[in-house]
């Protein structure tokens, strides 16, 4: 399982579920526990990596990767957040030294932080300090939070604590560049700069291109990708997918027309995932899950073929099933895009 982690360079992770449907949609007779073994054994972590956001990556990509994203991390909280705001006045290094102290002690959540940064500055909103120590530390959520089938608080402690061993030294995103190419390409600068965050992509991927086979798409643009990768046929057909929210494949690029409608808005909600056909955006999807009963929410973007809706409905029934294997009744339905949900 490690393996395929690593082939995709992470997944989303903000919802815990989310990279347990994810890999159920790329593998066959994926199992949960193929990956909630690898999270207790700490194997694989929850972080803060590409574009700031929490993924869940191996131990050894988390040691690799955060070093390569620090200067993400750093915009978001000074330029994309309003955190950094509190850090005025402040010896941002005490703060992190605090800070660490404290989530190496024992893992911490970022509310059970507040009062011991409140008592040492009492003149600074001790919540938005909270907040902006999750940017500047190199942080772990911790389990048995992210365990399939189990819950737990959100709290943190550092990566290099809760693994044991100390980050790679090399911060230049080449090989980081290569892995996305391999799993998303191709692409141009701006779609790697989209799906990781960072900037100065153009001069990597021109770094890169002796490594590199370029194309062009039907707008001129020059694409990069890794020589050897397979470039099926615009025909080939490809099975309904039912993805997580915020799935990397949809995140992966700049130009979203590769993978949504045109003029496509609230696809990727929070709360959503999306559900492919032939490889394109033609519906969203959503679980409730109720003791026991377990209801698949569809809600298609637009018209959909019969045989498309026939099989969007039989890989639904295996996604609910997935997700809900004690239910006595479990139930996938469609409904109006954005409509309110009819009564049960």
């Amino acid at each position: 399982m490690p393996d395929a982690v690593e082939r995709l360079v992470g997944l989303q992770a903000q919802v815990p579920r989310d990279p347990y449907v994810a890999l159920w949609s790329r593998l066959d007779r994926f199992r949960p526990e193929a990956l909630a073994g690898p999270i207790a054994e700490r194997l694989a972590v929850r972080m803060g990596l590409l574009r700031a956001t929490l993924h869940l990556v191996t131990a050894r990509d988390a040691l690799a990767l955060r070093p390569i994203l620090e200067p993400v991390m750093r915009r978001t909280l000074y330029s994309q957040s309003p955190f950094g705001r509190a850090l005025d006045g402040l010896d941002v290094e005490e703060l992190k030294a605090f800070a660490t102290r404290l989530l190496v002690e024992r893992p911490r959540t970022r509310a059970e932080l507040i009062p011991f940064l409140a008592e040492r500055w009492p003149d600074h909103d001790a919540a938005q300090l909270s907040y902006a120590a999750m940017y500047l530390l190199p942080l772990v959520q911790v389990t048995p939070r992210g365990i399939w089938g189990r819950t737990g608080r959100s709290a943190f402690t550092t990566v290099e604590h809760w693994l044991g061993r100390p980050f790679d030294a090399e911060t230049a995103p080449d090989e980081m560049v290569l892995r996305y190419l391999a799993a998303f390409g191709p692409a141009t600068p701006g779609d790697a700069r989209s799906w990781s965050g960072l900037a100065g992509m153009r001069e990597v991927l021109e770094r890169l291109r002796p490594r590199l086979r370029t194309f062009r798409d039907e707008r001129g643009r020059e694409l990069f990708d890794v020589p050897g990768a397979p470039l099926p046929d615009p025909d080939t057909p490809a099975p309904v997918r039912f993805l997580p929210e915020y799935d990397n494949v949809q995140l992966g690029h700049d130009d979203r027309g590769r993978i949504a409608p045109p003029g496509l808005r609230g696809w990727t909600e929070v709360g959503w995932g999306s559900i492919l056909v032939d490889g394109f955006g033609a519906a969203r999807w959503k679980a409730e899950l109720d003791g026991e009963w377990a209801t698949l929410w569809v809600e298609p973007l637009s018209k959909i073929a019969r045989t498309d809706r026939a099989e969007i409905s039989e890989e639904g029934e295996r996604l609910v099933a997935f997700l809900a294997p004690d239910a006595g009744r479990r139930d996938v339905h469609f409904r109006t895009f954005g409509g309110p949900a009819p009564s049960r």
